[in-house]
Protein backbone atom coordinates (compact mmCIF):
# COMPACT_ATOMS: atom_id res chain seq x y z
CA UNK A 1 0.00 0.00 0.00
CA UNK A 2 1.37 2.86 -0.98
CA UNK A 3 2.01 5.63 1.35
CA UNK A 4 -0.66 9.14 1.25
CA UNK A 5 0.89 11.85 1.02
CA UNK A 6 1.09 14.28 4.20
CA UNK A 7 -1.49 16.68 3.22
CA UNK A 8 -3.66 14.16 2.95
CA UNK A 9 -2.84 12.89 6.08
CA UNK A 10 -3.07 15.74 7.94
CA UNK A 11 -6.91 16.36 6.04
CA UNK A 12 -7.84 12.74 7.40
CA UNK A 13 -6.94 11.98 10.99
CA UNK A 14 -9.24 11.78 14.33
CA UNK A 15 -10.43 14.75 16.43
CA UNK A 16 -9.63 12.07 19.33
CA UNK A 17 -6.97 11.34 22.00
CA UNK A 18 -4.01 9.82 21.14
CA UNK A 19 -0.23 9.25 20.08
CA UNK A 20 1.21 10.03 17.07
CA UNK A 21 4.20 9.23 15.51
CA UNK A 22 6.58 11.26 12.92
CA UNK A 23 8.82 9.05 10.56
CA UNK A 24 12.02 10.43 8.13
CA UNK A 25 12.04 9.14 4.27
CA UNK A 26 13.87 6.04 5.52
CA UNK A 27 11.02 4.79 7.98
CA UNK A 28 12.84 5.63 10.93
CA UNK A 29 10.34 7.21 14.03
CA UNK A 30 12.10 10.70 14.90
CA UNK A 31 9.54 11.99 17.32
CA UNK A 32 6.36 10.62 19.56
CA UNK A 33 3.67 13.08 20.93
CA UNK A 34 0.51 12.83 22.50
CA UNK A 35 -2.43 14.80 22.01
CA UNK A 36 -6.02 15.81 23.58
CA UNK A 37 -6.97 15.97 19.63
CA UNK A 38 -4.72 14.69 17.03
CA UNK A 39 -5.69 16.87 13.98
CA UNK A 40 -5.65 19.75 15.80
CA UNK A 41 -1.81 19.17 17.65
CA UNK A 42 -0.58 17.29 14.59
CA UNK A 43 -1.63 20.10 11.98
CA UNK A 44 -0.32 22.72 14.19
CA UNK A 45 3.64 21.29 13.43
CA UNK A 46 2.59 21.99 9.61
CA UNK A 47 0.70 25.68 10.23
CA UNK A 48 2.31 27.51 12.82
CA UNK A 49 5.67 28.62 12.54
CA UNK A 50 8.23 27.61 14.78
CA UNK A 51 10.45 29.88 16.70
CA UNK A 52 12.71 26.96 17.68
CA UNK A 53 15.05 25.82 14.93
CA UNK A 54 14.58 22.15 16.02
CA UNK A 55 11.34 21.97 15.72
CA UNK A 56 11.55 23.71 11.70
CA UNK A 57 14.01 20.72 11.18
CA UNK A 58 11.98 18.26 12.97
CA UNK A 59 8.98 19.22 9.95
CA UNK A 60 11.55 19.50 7.34
CA UNK A 61 12.50 15.91 8.04
CA UNK A 62 8.75 14.16 8.72
CA UNK A 63 7.45 12.12 5.68
CA UNK A 64 5.04 10.01 7.00
CA UNK A 65 2.51 9.83 10.30
CA UNK A 66 1.31 7.55 12.39
CA UNK A 67 -1.06 7.33 15.33
CA UNK A 68 -3.03 5.42 17.62
CA UNK A 69 -6.29 6.29 19.22
CA UNK A 70 -7.09 6.04 23.24
CA UNK A 71 -9.45 6.32 25.32
CA UNK A 72 -8.62 8.95 27.02
CA UNK A 73 -5.63 11.78 27.66
CA UNK A 74 -4.13 10.30 30.27
CA UNK A 75 -3.76 6.86 28.90
CA UNK A 76 -2.18 8.95 26.27
CA UNK A 77 0.38 10.40 28.21
CA UNK A 78 1.33 6.92 29.34
CA UNK A 79 1.75 5.17 25.82
CA UNK A 80 3.72 8.11 24.72
CA UNK A 81 6.06 6.99 28.04
CA UNK A 82 6.04 3.62 26.36
CA UNK A 83 7.09 4.42 23.12
CA UNK A 84 9.52 6.78 23.63
CA UNK A 85 11.48 4.37 25.94
CA UNK A 86 11.34 2.20 23.19
CA UNK A 87 11.98 3.70 20.29
CA UNK A 88 13.88 6.69 21.70
CA UNK A 89 13.64 8.91 18.95
CA UNK A 90 15.90 11.70 18.10
CA UNK A 91 13.78 14.79 18.64
CA UNK A 92 11.91 13.25 22.13
CA UNK A 93 13.63 13.76 25.67
CA UNK A 94 15.04 11.08 26.51
CA UNK A 95 13.30 9.10 28.95
CA UNK A 96 15.12 6.80 31.79
CA UNK A 97 13.45 3.25 32.97
CA UNK A 98 14.18 4.07 36.60
CA UNK A 99 11.89 7.37 36.48
CA UNK A 100 8.49 5.42 35.58
CA UNK A 101 5.16 6.22 36.95
CA UNK A 102 4.27 4.95 40.15
CA UNK A 103 2.05 1.92 40.79
CA UNK A 104 0.43 0.85 44.10
CA UNK A 105 1.46 -2.59 44.72
CA UNK A 106 -0.01 -5.51 46.97
CA UNK A 107 2.60 -7.82 47.84
CA UNK A 108 2.52 -11.41 47.20
CA UNK A 109 2.62 -12.83 51.14
CA UNK A 110 1.48 -13.85 53.92
CA UNK A 111 -0.52 -10.37 55.32
CA UNK A 112 0.12 -8.56 52.30
CA UNK A 113 1.52 -5.20 52.70
CA UNK A 114 0.25 -2.21 50.25
CA UNK A 115 2.77 0.20 49.38
CA UNK A 116 3.72 2.67 46.09
CA UNK A 117 6.44 1.45 43.81
CA UNK A 118 8.02 2.57 40.35
CA UNK A 119 9.52 -1.05 39.75
CA UNK A 120 7.38 -3.69 38.62
CA UNK A 121 8.52 -7.07 39.63
CA UNK A 122 7.11 -10.34 38.24
CA UNK A 123 6.78 -11.83 41.64
CA UNK A 124 3.31 -13.04 41.75
CA UNK A 125 2.52 -9.34 43.19
CA UNK A 126 -0.65 -7.50 42.48
CA UNK A 127 0.41 -4.17 40.44
CA UNK A 128 -2.44 -1.48 40.18
CA UNK A 129 -1.26 1.72 38.09
CA UNK A 130 0.34 3.13 36.57
CA UNK A 131 -0.69 6.73 38.46
CA UNK A 132 0.38 9.77 36.17
CA UNK A 133 -0.17 11.75 39.73
CA UNK A 134 1.88 10.69 42.68
CA UNK A 135 -0.93 12.79 44.62
CA UNK A 136 -3.16 10.83 43.55
CA UNK A 137 -1.39 7.45 44.45
CA UNK A 138 -0.75 8.88 48.37
CA UNK A 139 -4.60 10.04 48.51
CA UNK A 140 -5.38 6.82 47.45
CA UNK A 141 -2.77 4.99 50.10
CA UNK A 142 -4.03 7.33 52.55
CA UNK A 143 -7.63 6.89 51.85
CA UNK A 144 -6.81 3.00 52.30
CA UNK A 145 -4.93 3.36 55.58
CA UNK A 146 -7.47 5.57 56.89
CA UNK A 147 -10.01 2.78 56.37
CA UNK A 148 -8.26 -0.48 56.91
CA UNK A 149 -5.77 -1.43 59.60
CA UNK A 150 -2.36 -2.88 57.91
CA UNK A 151 0.82 -3.87 58.45
CA UNK A 152 3.84 -1.52 57.55
CA UNK A 153 6.56 -3.58 58.72
CA UNK A 154 8.09 -6.07 55.88
CA UNK A 155 8.49 -9.10 58.56
CA UNK A 156 7.78 -12.36 56.99
CA UNK A 157 4.78 -13.14 59.24
CA UNK A 158 5.06 -17.47 58.66
CA UNK A 159 2.73 -18.97 60.22
CA UNK A 160 5.40 -20.89 62.63
CA UNK A 161 7.69 -17.74 63.14
CA UNK A 162 4.54 -16.49 64.81
CA UNK A 163 3.39 -19.32 66.76
CA UNK A 164 7.06 -19.35 68.18
CA UNK A 165 6.41 -15.73 69.40
CA UNK A 166 9.69 -14.37 67.31
CA UNK A 167 7.85 -10.75 66.90
CA UNK A 168 6.74 -8.23 69.29
CA UNK A 169 3.98 -5.68 68.06
CA UNK A 170 5.29 -1.85 67.20
CA UNK A 171 4.32 1.76 68.32
CA UNK A 172 1.61 1.20 64.90
CA UNK A 173 -0.03 -1.23 67.05
CA UNK A 174 -0.85 0.97 69.56
CA UNK A 175 -1.91 3.76 67.69
CA UNK A 176 -4.47 1.85 66.29
CA UNK A 177 -2.97 1.88 62.89
CA UNK A 178 -2.13 -1.96 62.90
CA UNK A 179 -4.20 -5.28 64.61
CA UNK A 180 -0.72 -7.25 65.31
CA UNK A 181 -1.00 -10.07 63.05
CA UNK A 182 2.52 -10.24 63.45
CA UNK A 183 1.39 -11.70 67.46
CA UNK A 184 -1.50 -13.44 66.22
CA UNK A 185 -4.25 -10.69 67.08
CA UNK A 186 -5.51 -10.39 63.60
CA UNK A 187 -6.06 -13.92 61.69
CA UNK A 188 -5.60 -14.32 58.32
CA UNK A 189 -9.19 -14.69 57.12
CA UNK A 190 -10.16 -11.12 58.19
CA UNK A 191 -7.25 -9.32 56.83
CA UNK A 192 -7.54 -11.10 53.23
CA UNK A 193 -10.95 -9.67 53.65
CA UNK A 194 -9.53 -5.93 53.47
CA UNK A 195 -7.13 -6.84 51.18
CA UNK A 196 -10.14 -7.99 48.48
CA UNK A 197 -11.98 -4.66 49.80
CA UNK A 198 -9.15 -2.62 49.02
CA UNK A 199 -8.38 -4.24 45.42
CA UNK A 200 -11.93 -3.21 44.62
CA UNK A 201 -11.09 0.45 45.37
CA UNK A 202 -8.08 -0.05 43.19
CA UNK A 203 -10.18 -1.25 40.49
CA UNK A 204 -12.38 1.92 40.63
CA UNK A 205 -14.90 -0.32 42.24
CA UNK A 206 -15.71 1.51 45.57
CA UNK A 207 -19.38 1.65 45.97
CA UNK A 208 -19.38 -0.52 49.72
CA UNK A 209 -15.85 1.78 50.78
CA UNK A 210 -17.99 4.92 50.23
CA UNK A 211 -20.60 4.00 52.08
CA UNK A 212 -18.10 3.21 54.98
CA UNK A 213 -16.78 6.28 54.34
CA UNK A 214 -19.71 8.54 54.35
CA UNK A 215 -21.06 6.96 57.63
CA UNK A 216 -18.02 7.32 59.40
CA UNK A 217 -18.16 11.38 58.49
CA UNK A 218 -21.96 11.30 59.79
CA UNK A 219 -20.28 9.87 62.94
CA UNK A 220 -17.63 12.68 63.35
CA UNK A 221 -20.31 15.28 62.29
CA UNK A 222 -22.45 14.37 65.51
CA UNK A 223 -19.93 14.24 67.62
CA UNK A 224 -18.72 17.86 66.82
CA UNK A 225 -15.83 16.90 65.19
CA UNK A 226 -15.60 18.82 62.41
CA UNK A 227 -12.43 19.09 61.10
CA UNK A 228 -12.59 15.09 60.50
CA UNK A 229 -15.21 15.36 58.83
CA UNK A 230 -14.31 17.41 56.72
CA UNK A 231 -11.49 15.58 55.98
CA UNK A 232 -13.50 12.85 55.36
CA UNK A 233 -15.55 14.53 53.23
CA UNK A 234 -12.42 15.69 51.38
CA UNK A 235 -11.23 11.96 51.05
CA UNK A 236 -15.08 10.90 49.58
CA UNK A 237 -14.90 13.64 46.83
CA UNK A 238 -11.35 12.31 45.51
CA UNK A 239 -12.76 9.00 46.22
CA UNK A 240 -16.09 10.11 43.67
CA UNK A 241 -13.88 11.37 41.14
CA UNK A 242 -11.13 9.19 41.06
CA UNK A 243 -10.96 6.65 37.59
CA UNK A 244 -9.99 3.39 37.52
CA UNK A 245 -6.68 2.15 36.08
CA UNK A 246 -5.75 3.20 32.81
CA UNK A 247 -6.53 0.65 30.20
CA UNK A 248 -2.93 1.15 28.44
CA UNK A 249 -1.05 -1.06 30.88
CA UNK A 250 -1.51 -3.82 33.13
CA UNK A 251 1.61 -5.65 34.46
CA UNK A 252 -0.36 -9.06 33.85
CA UNK A 253 -0.90 -8.96 30.49
CA UNK A 254 2.52 -10.02 29.46
CA UNK A 255 4.34 -10.10 26.29
CA UNK A 256 0.68 -11.01 24.05
CA UNK A 257 -0.24 -10.13 20.31
CA UNK A 258 -3.60 -8.15 19.77
CA UNK A 259 -4.98 -8.53 16.67
CA UNK A 260 -8.98 -7.29 15.52
CA UNK A 261 -10.48 -7.05 12.25
CA UNK A 262 -12.96 -4.95 10.44
CA UNK A 263 -13.90 -5.31 6.98
CA UNK A 264 -16.56 -4.14 4.11
CA UNK A 265 -16.98 -5.61 0.50
CA UNK A 266 -13.47 -5.18 -0.84
CA UNK A 267 -11.16 -5.01 1.98
CA UNK A 268 -10.09 -5.98 5.50
CA UNK A 269 -8.64 -3.66 8.05
CA UNK A 270 -6.39 -5.94 10.95
CA UNK A 271 -4.87 -3.64 13.46
CA UNK A 272 -1.95 -4.83 15.34
CA UNK A 273 -1.19 -4.04 18.96
CA UNK A 274 1.95 -5.17 20.45
CA UNK A 275 1.95 -5.89 24.40
CA UNK A 276 5.66 -6.36 26.07
CA UNK A 277 5.33 -6.39 30.54
CA UNK A 278 2.19 -4.80 30.04
CA UNK A 279 2.41 -2.31 27.80
CA UNK A 280 1.79 -1.27 24.36
CA UNK A 281 5.17 -1.05 22.59
CA UNK A 282 3.81 -1.11 18.98
CA UNK A 283 0.38 -0.28 16.50
CA UNK A 284 0.56 -1.03 13.38
CA UNK A 285 -2.74 -1.52 10.74
CA UNK A 286 -2.91 -3.57 7.77
CA UNK A 287 -5.23 -3.50 4.46
CA UNK A 288 -6.22 -6.30 2.69
CA UNK A 289 -7.87 -6.46 -0.30
CA UNK A 290 -10.16 -9.03 -0.97
CA UNK A 291 -10.04 -11.52 -3.70
CA UNK A 292 -12.84 -14.38 -3.67
CA UNK A 293 -14.78 -12.59 -0.66
CA UNK A 294 -13.15 -13.99 2.03
CA UNK A 295 -14.25 -14.56 5.52
CA UNK A 296 -12.81 -13.02 8.04
CA UNK A 297 -11.29 -15.86 9.89
CA UNK A 298 -9.59 -16.35 6.75
CA UNK A 299 -8.05 -12.26 6.51
CA UNK A 300 -7.06 -12.39 10.11
CA UNK A 301 -5.33 -16.02 9.98
CA UNK A 302 -3.39 -14.65 6.58
CA UNK A 303 -3.05 -11.05 8.87
CA UNK A 304 -1.77 -12.42 12.19
CA UNK A 305 0.98 -14.92 10.28
CA UNK A 306 2.09 -12.12 7.72
CA UNK A 307 2.43 -9.69 10.83
CA UNK A 308 4.09 -11.66 13.16
CA UNK A 309 6.90 -12.46 10.70
CA UNK A 310 7.49 -9.04 9.71
CA UNK A 311 7.45 -7.92 13.12
CA UNK A 312 9.95 -10.40 14.10
CA UNK A 313 6.95 -11.54 17.17
CA UNK A 314 7.75 -14.57 19.11
CA UNK A 315 4.97 -13.91 22.10
CA UNK A 316 3.76 -17.26 23.08
CA UNK A 317 -0.06 -15.62 23.41
CA UNK A 318 -2.55 -14.02 21.18
CA UNK A 319 -6.26 -11.97 21.71
CA UNK A 320 -8.37 -12.31 19.17
CA UNK A 321 -12.34 -11.29 18.58
CA UNK A 322 -12.53 -14.97 17.90
CA UNK A 323 -11.48 -18.46 17.16
CA UNK A 324 -8.44 -18.74 14.45
CA UNK A 325 -6.46 -21.59 13.92
CA UNK A 326 -2.46 -21.02 13.80
CA UNK A 327 -1.29 -24.07 15.27
CA UNK A 328 -0.34 -25.48 18.56
CA UNK A 329 2.40 -23.36 19.13
CA UNK A 330 0.48 -20.06 20.04
CA UNK A 331 -2.03 -19.49 22.65
CA UNK A 332 -5.03 -17.65 21.36
CA UNK A 333 -6.98 -16.48 24.29
CA UNK A 334 -10.61 -14.50 23.22
CA UNK A 335 -11.07 -12.05 25.80
CA UNK A 336 -14.62 -11.51 27.29
CA UNK A 337 -14.27 -8.88 30.05
CA UNK A 338 -12.02 -6.98 32.22
CA UNK A 339 -8.58 -5.15 31.21
CA UNK A 340 -7.80 -7.84 28.17
CA UNK A 341 -11.15 -7.33 26.68
CA UNK A 342 -10.39 -3.63 26.93
CA UNK A 343 -7.01 -3.72 24.93
CA UNK A 344 -9.05 -5.96 22.64
CA UNK A 345 -11.79 -3.23 22.04
CA UNK A 346 -9.19 -0.58 21.85
CA UNK A 347 -7.29 -2.16 18.88
CA UNK A 348 -10.88 -2.56 17.34
CA UNK A 349 -11.17 0.84 17.69
CA UNK A 350 -7.98 1.62 16.28
CA UNK A 351 -9.33 -0.45 12.91
CA UNK A 352 -12.42 1.24 12.49
CA UNK A 353 -10.47 4.61 12.64
CA UNK A 354 -7.88 3.47 9.89
CA UNK A 355 -10.28 2.37 7.47
CA UNK A 356 -12.39 5.66 8.30
CA UNK A 357 -9.04 7.81 7.40
CA UNK A 358 -8.57 5.46 4.37
CA UNK A 359 -12.11 6.42 2.81
CA UNK A 360 -11.73 10.06 3.47
CA UNK A 361 -8.21 9.55 1.40
CA UNK A 362 -9.75 7.45 -1.28
CA UNK A 363 -12.38 10.37 -1.76
CA UNK A 364 -9.33 13.04 -2.44
CA UNK A 365 -6.71 10.82 -4.38
CA UNK A 366 -9.09 8.07 -5.76
CA UNK A 367 -12.88 8.65 -6.14
CA UNK A 368 -13.69 6.25 -8.40
CA UNK A 369 -12.74 3.42 -5.75
CA UNK A 370 -14.73 5.30 -2.90
CA UNK A 371 -18.03 5.23 -5.18
CA UNK A 372 -17.37 1.94 -6.44
CA UNK A 373 -17.10 0.72 -3.04
CA UNK A 374 -20.32 2.42 -1.80
CA UNK A 375 -22.05 1.23 -4.54
CA UNK A 376 -21.23 -2.43 -3.98
CA UNK A 377 -21.89 -2.02 -0.30
CA UNK A 378 -25.83 -0.26 -1.17
CA UNK A 379 -26.28 -2.95 -3.38
CA UNK A 380 -26.00 -5.95 -0.81
CA UNK A 381 -27.35 -3.78 2.06
CA UNK A 382 -30.65 -2.80 0.27
CA UNK A 383 -30.65 -6.30 -1.48
CA UNK A 384 -30.20 -4.58 -5.17
CA UNK A 385 -30.55 -6.31 -7.93
CA UNK A 386 -27.68 -3.84 -9.48
CA UNK A 387 -25.78 -1.45 -8.47
CA UNK A 388 -27.63 1.91 -7.59
CA UNK A 389 -25.54 4.22 -9.57
CA UNK A 390 -28.86 6.52 -10.19
CA UNK A 391 -30.89 7.24 -6.92
CA UNK A 392 -33.94 9.79 -7.30
CA UNK A 393 -35.95 10.64 -4.07
CA UNK A 394 -39.00 12.07 -4.01
CA UNK A 395 -40.61 14.58 -1.31
CA UNK A 396 -43.88 16.53 -0.57
CA UNK A 397 -44.31 19.92 1.04
CA UNK A 398 -47.30 21.63 1.42
CA UNK A 399 -47.35 23.94 4.65
CA UNK A 400 -51.25 24.21 6.23
CA UNK A 401 -52.58 23.57 2.86
CA UNK A 402 -51.06 25.64 0.80
CA UNK A 403 -49.05 25.83 -2.54
CA UNK A 404 -48.24 22.12 -2.75
CA UNK A 405 -45.28 21.29 -4.49
CA UNK A 406 -43.03 18.08 -4.45
CA UNK A 407 -38.98 17.76 -5.03
CA UNK A 408 -37.20 15.53 -6.90
CA UNK A 409 -33.75 15.16 -5.94
CA UNK A 410 -30.94 13.25 -7.49
CA UNK A 411 -27.55 11.11 -6.69
CA UNK A 412 -25.22 9.40 -8.82
CA UNK A 413 -22.50 7.53 -7.80
CA UNK A 414 -23.54 8.57 -3.82
CA UNK A 415 -22.91 12.14 -4.76
CA UNK A 416 -25.69 15.00 -5.44
CA UNK A 417 -26.52 15.81 -9.01
CA UNK A 418 -27.86 19.23 -8.60
CA UNK A 419 -27.95 19.92 -12.18
CA UNK A 420 -30.57 16.91 -12.84
CA UNK A 421 -33.21 18.25 -9.42
CA UNK A 422 -36.70 18.77 -10.30
CA UNK A 423 -39.67 20.75 -8.50
CA UNK A 424 -43.18 20.01 -9.61
CA UNK A 425 -46.42 22.10 -8.93
CA UNK A 426 -48.93 19.81 -7.58
CA UNK A 427 -51.54 20.16 -10.84
CA UNK A 428 -54.21 17.36 -10.25
CA UNK A 429 -54.40 17.08 -6.35
CA UNK A 430 -56.65 19.99 -4.37
CA UNK A 431 -55.96 20.21 -0.70
CA UNK A 432 -53.34 18.17 1.32
CA UNK A 433 -52.94 14.75 0.00
CA UNK A 434 -49.88 13.30 0.59
CA UNK A 435 -50.66 9.63 -1.41
CA UNK A 436 -52.43 11.53 -4.08
CA UNK A 437 -49.45 14.26 -5.19
CA UNK A 438 -46.72 11.23 -4.75
CA UNK A 439 -49.10 9.26 -7.28
CA UNK A 440 -48.73 12.56 -9.60
CA UNK A 441 -45.11 13.56 -9.33
CA UNK A 442 -43.55 10.05 -9.72
CA UNK A 443 -46.02 9.65 -13.01
CA UNK A 444 -45.29 12.89 -14.07
CA UNK A 445 -41.32 12.19 -13.67
CA UNK A 446 -41.13 9.01 -15.56
CA UNK A 447 -43.47 9.50 -18.00
CA UNK A 448 -41.26 12.49 -19.05
CA UNK A 449 -38.19 10.09 -18.71
CA UNK A 450 -39.46 7.84 -21.12
CA UNK A 451 -40.96 10.14 -23.32
CA UNK A 452 -37.69 11.96 -23.95
CA UNK A 453 -35.19 8.22 -23.79
CA UNK A 454 -33.46 9.80 -20.79
CA UNK A 455 -31.93 6.78 -18.49
CA UNK A 456 -33.82 5.56 -15.33
CA UNK A 457 -32.44 5.48 -11.84
CA UNK A 458 -31.57 2.16 -10.50
CA UNK A 459 -33.22 3.07 -7.43
CA UNK A 460 -36.38 5.17 -6.23
CA UNK A 461 -36.59 6.13 -2.93
CA UNK A 462 -39.45 7.61 -1.64
CA UNK A 463 -39.47 10.05 1.59
CA UNK A 464 -42.41 8.39 3.63
CA UNK A 465 -43.82 4.78 4.76
CA UNK A 466 -46.31 2.67 3.49
CA UNK A 467 -49.11 4.79 2.15
CA UNK A 468 -46.81 6.82 -0.37
CA UNK A 469 -45.09 3.62 -1.46
CA UNK A 470 -47.94 2.34 -2.41
CA UNK A 471 -48.97 5.02 -4.30
CA UNK A 472 -45.48 5.87 -6.14
CA UNK A 473 -45.85 2.08 -7.11
CA UNK A 474 -49.58 2.71 -8.57
CA UNK A 475 -47.91 5.13 -11.10
CA UNK A 476 -45.29 2.73 -11.30
CA UNK A 477 -47.96 0.21 -12.68
CA UNK A 478 -49.29 2.88 -14.61
CA UNK A 479 -46.21 3.06 -16.68
CA UNK A 480 -45.08 -0.08 -16.71
CA UNK A 481 -41.93 0.01 -15.09
CA UNK A 482 -42.58 -1.69 -11.64
CA UNK A 483 -39.98 -4.54 -11.68
CA UNK A 484 -38.01 -2.49 -13.83
CA UNK A 485 -36.65 -0.06 -11.16
CA UNK A 486 -35.93 -0.87 -7.20
CA UNK A 487 -37.95 1.24 -5.39
CA UNK A 488 -38.23 1.86 -0.86
CA UNK A 489 -39.78 4.05 1.28
CA UNK A 490 -38.08 5.31 4.15
CA UNK A 491 -39.98 6.33 7.60
CA UNK A 492 -38.76 9.36 9.52
CA UNK A 493 -39.42 7.82 12.75
CA UNK A 494 -37.05 4.68 13.10
CA UNK A 495 -35.40 4.90 9.95
CA UNK A 496 -37.60 1.90 8.81
CA UNK A 497 -37.27 1.07 4.71
CA UNK A 498 -40.07 -0.08 3.46
CA UNK A 499 -40.38 -2.78 0.42
CA UNK A 500 -43.10 -3.40 -1.66
CA UNK A 501 -45.16 -6.48 -0.86
CA UNK A 502 -43.41 -6.60 2.39
CA UNK A 503 -45.10 -6.39 5.50
CA UNK A 504 -41.95 -6.12 7.78
CA UNK A 505 -39.09 -3.31 7.58
CA UNK A 506 -35.90 -3.37 6.96
CA UNK A 507 -33.52 -1.90 9.65
CA UNK A 508 -30.23 -0.73 8.63
CA UNK A 509 -26.91 -0.54 11.04
CA UNK A 510 -27.59 3.41 12.41
CA UNK A 511 -23.80 4.25 11.49
CA UNK A 512 -24.09 2.06 8.09
CA UNK A 513 -22.58 4.08 5.26
CA UNK A 514 -25.70 2.51 2.74
CA UNK A 515 -28.16 4.55 5.75
CA UNK A 516 -26.31 7.65 5.87
CA UNK A 517 -26.35 8.31 1.93
CA UNK A 518 -30.31 7.45 2.08
CA UNK A 519 -30.74 9.99 5.45
CA UNK A 520 -28.71 12.43 2.93
CA UNK A 521 -31.18 12.00 -0.04
CA UNK A 522 -34.36 12.52 2.04
CA UNK A 523 -32.46 15.53 3.54
CA UNK A 524 -31.64 17.11 0.44
CA UNK A 525 -35.37 16.50 -1.04
CA UNK A 526 -36.88 18.28 1.96
CA UNK A 527 -34.69 21.06 1.82
CA UNK A 528 -35.16 21.73 -1.87
CA UNK A 529 -38.60 20.95 -1.34
CA UNK A 530 -39.05 23.63 1.78
CA UNK A 531 -37.04 25.95 -0.55
CA UNK A 532 -39.51 25.76 -3.60
CA UNK A 533 -42.61 25.88 -1.55
CA UNK A 534 -41.28 29.01 0.51
CA UNK A 535 -40.52 31.07 -2.89
CA UNK A 536 -43.79 30.10 -3.85
CA UNK A 537 -45.64 31.06 -0.82
CA UNK A 538 -43.92 34.27 -1.17
CA UNK A 539 -44.22 34.85 -4.78
CA UNK A 540 -48.16 34.19 -4.18
CA UNK A 541 -48.21 36.38 -1.39
CA UNK A 542 -46.07 39.20 -3.78
CA UNK A 543 -48.91 38.38 -6.83
CA UNK A 544 -51.52 38.82 -4.28
CA UNK A 545 -50.57 42.01 -3.16
CA UNK A 546 -50.12 43.42 -6.79
CA UNK A 547 -53.87 42.52 -7.51
CA UNK A 548 -55.00 44.42 -3.89
CA UNK A 549 -53.37 47.68 -5.65
CA UNK A 550 -56.28 50.44 -6.01
CA UNK A 551 -56.89 51.24 -9.64
CA UNK A 552 -54.24 48.18 -10.67
CA UNK A 553 -56.06 45.23 -12.77
CA UNK A 554 -55.61 42.16 -13.64
CA UNK A 555 -53.79 43.28 -16.99
CA UNK A 556 -51.70 45.60 -15.69
CA UNK A 557 -50.40 43.07 -13.12
CA UNK A 558 -50.35 40.71 -16.52
CA UNK A 559 -47.86 43.26 -18.29
CA UNK A 560 -45.79 44.13 -15.19
CA UNK A 561 -45.15 40.10 -14.27
CA UNK A 562 -44.30 39.68 -18.16
CA UNK A 563 -41.31 42.43 -18.00
CA UNK A 564 -40.16 42.33 -14.77
CA UNK A 565 -40.27 38.45 -14.25
CA UNK A 566 -41.28 38.40 -10.81
CA UNK A 567 -43.82 40.74 -8.14
CA UNK A 568 -40.46 41.30 -6.28
CA UNK A 569 -38.74 43.09 -9.02
CA UNK A 570 -41.70 45.10 -9.54
CA UNK A 571 -41.49 46.41 -5.98
CA UNK A 572 -37.93 47.46 -6.55
CA UNK A 573 -38.48 49.23 -9.84
CA UNK A 574 -38.15 52.95 -10.19
CA UNK A 575 -40.38 54.92 -11.05
CA UNK A 576 -39.34 55.75 -14.84
CA UNK A 577 -39.29 51.96 -15.29
CA UNK A 578 -42.62 51.73 -14.57
CA UNK A 579 -43.77 54.26 -16.85
CA UNK A 580 -42.28 52.56 -19.46
CA UNK A 581 -44.37 49.47 -18.94
CA UNK A 582 -47.59 50.69 -17.65
CA UNK A 583 -47.81 54.39 -18.39
CA UNK A 584 -47.92 57.39 -15.87
CA UNK A 585 -51.06 57.04 -14.12
CA UNK A 586 -51.06 53.05 -12.90
CA UNK A 587 -47.02 53.24 -12.65
CA UNK A 588 -47.46 56.40 -9.68
CA UNK A 589 -50.02 53.94 -7.98
CA UNK A 590 -48.11 50.92 -7.85
CA UNK A 591 -44.39 53.05 -6.91
CA UNK A 592 -46.28 54.39 -4.05
CA UNK A 593 -47.80 51.50 -2.40
CA UNK A 594 -44.24 50.09 -2.21
CA UNK A 595 -42.77 53.12 -1.20
CA UNK A 596 -44.82 54.23 1.73
CA UNK A 597 -43.32 55.78 4.58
Amino acid sequence: MNTPDLEIQLKTLPSQPGVYQYYDKEGTIIYVGKAKNLKKRVSSYFTKHHDSGKTRVLVKKIANIKHVVVDTETDALLLENNLIKKYQPRYNVMLKDDKSYPWICIKKERFPRVFSTRRVFKDGSEYFGPYTSVKTVHTLLDLIKGLYSLRTCNYDLAEEKIQAGKYKVCLEYHLGNCKGPCEGFETEAAYNENIKAIKEILKGNFKDSLSQFKEQMVQFAEQMQFEEAQKIKEKVEVLENYQAKSTIVNPKISNVDVFSIISDESYGYINFLQLSYGSIIRSHTLEVKKKLDETDKELLELAITEIRQRFNSNSKEIFVPFKVNLGESVKVTIPKLGDKKHILDLSLRNAKYYRLERFKQMKIVNPDRHANRIMAQMKADLRLSEEPRHIECFDNSNIQGTNPVAACVVFKNGKPSKKDYRHFNIKTVTGPDDFASMEEVVYRRYKRLLEEAQPLPQLIVIDGGKGQLSSALKSLDVLNLRGKIAIIGIAKRLEELFYPNDPIPLYLDKKSETLKIIQQLRNEAHRFGIEHHRNRRSKSALNTELETIPGVGEKTVEDLLKHFKSAKRVSYAKLDELEGVVGVSRAAKVYNHFHRE
